[in-house]
């Protein structure tokens, strides 16, 4: 018999892009002893999951819902998992346009999806989960967040100017604090 592991990595080898998660509303099956740890790493039942394809499988089917809790998702299935901090980890950014009105900063995660920095993906610097340390992130689709690491903060904390007595950056025309 297949677990719901099993049965989710089934169906994800099925899809060809990300799944309409907005769509999806199944009844809870349980909990998944799956842990997203704050350093992004992913354990299953106390396992380090090595697989980065498996890893980014999961990413695409996961939700974090208005009760805080995340869960994994398909059409008939929907397990509650585990996450320390944030469901995501920024592992680097690139500047489009640097000191130009138009510029853009463009965020890479650790399952290699990219964010621009604008309305659609604001970055927000606030405590997250468990800890009560400052921590800057971008916030995402289905209400999942994406923590900065700490190379990635200081090179964009180089592109912050000071404005009204803090330090803010600009992306897409708009302008982010960052603390």
């Amino acid at each position: 018999m297949k677990t719901g592991l099993e049965n989710i990595e089934q169906h994800l080898k099925q899809q060809t892009k990300k799944p309409p998660l907005d769509l999806w509303h199944p009844e809870l099956c349980g909990d998944i002893d799956i842990v997203i740890k704050a350093n992004g790493d992913w354990f299953h039942d106390g396992f380090p999951i090595k697989r980065q394809s498996l890893i980014k499988l999961f990413s695409t089917i996961l939700r974090r819902e208005e009760d805080g809790d995340y869960y994994l998702l398909t059409p008939v299935e929907k397990w509650r998992i585990q996450v320390e901090q944030t469901a995501l980890i920024i592992v680097d950014m690139d500047v489009v346009n640097a000191g130009q009105p138009d510029q853009k900063i463009i965020f890479t995660s650790n399952v290699d999806d990219q964010y621009t920095l604008g309305e659609k993906y604001p970055l927000t610097v606030s405590s997250v989960g468990n800890s009560n340390e400052a921590i800057p992130f971008v916030c995402l689709e289905q209400k999942l967040t994406a923590k900065l690491v700490r190379a990635v903060f200081y090179r964009l904390a180089d592109l912050a100017v000071e404005k009204n007595g803090g330090f803010v950056v600009a992306s897409e025309g708009l302008e982010f604090a960052i603390g």
